[in-house]
C-alpha cells in the first residue's frame, strides 16, 4: 500500500504543477489582455484546486503510513538532526498544508470577485504564491532539503 501511495503522489505532483502553471498562465495572459473570465478559465480555477486537494488526500494518507515519517515522531530529538527525516516529518508536510492553504482560498476569493479583471489578478497572485511554496516543499532532484526522484514507478 505505501509503494503505491508514494507512486500516486508523485504522479499526482504533475498534475498540479501542470494546472497551476496552466491557471497561472490563463491568469496572466487574460489579466494582461483585459480578457473575459471565461468557462474555460473557470474550469482551470476550479480543477486547479480540485486536484490540489486530492493530492493533499493522498498526501496525508502518505504521511500516516511513511515509515520515515513514523520514525521521526518515535525518536524526533534524533528526528531532528536529520534534515531529510525533518524535512519528511515537518517540513514538506507545513509547506503543502499552506499552499493547498493558499490556493484554496485564491481560488474562493478569485471566484467571487466581480470583475473579470478582478478574477484574473487574483488567481495570479494567489497561485502564483502557491506554486512557489509548493516549488520550495517538493523533494526534486537538486533540493538542498531531501533529494527523491522526479518520477516514481508502481
Amino acid at each position: 500500500m505505501y509503494s503505491t501511495l508514494l507512486s500516486l503522489h508523485s504522479l499526482f505532483r504533475w498534475l498540479v504543477l501542470a494546472f497551476l502553471l496552466s491557471s497561472i498562465y490563463r491568469a496572466f495572459v487574460g489579466y494582461k489582455s483585459n480578457k473575459p473570465f471565461s468557462k474555460t478559465d473557470n474550469y482551470f480555477r476550479h480543477w486547479t484546486a480540485t486536484i490540489a486537494h486530492i493530492q493533499l488526500m493522498i498526501g496525508i494518507i502518505l504521511y500516516t503510513q511513511s515509515p520515515v515519517v513514523k520514525y521521526f515522531w518515535k525518536e524526533t530529538k534524533i528526528g531532528l538532526q536529520n534534515l531529510d527525516i525533518t524535512f519528511y516529518g515537518l517540513i514538506h508536510i507545513f509547506l503543502m498544508l499552506s499552499s493547498i492553504a493558499v490556493l484554496t482560498i485564491g481560488s474562493a476569493l478569485a471566484k467571487r470577485k466581480p470583475t473579470d479583471k478582478e478574477k484574473f489578478k487574483t488567481m495570479l497572485v494567489w497561485f502564483s504564491i502557491a506554486l512557489i511554496i509548493i516549488f520550495i516543499a517538493i523533494p526534486w532532484t537538486f533540493s538542498p532539503f531531501s533529494r527523491r526522484p522526479n518520477f516514481r514507478t508502481f
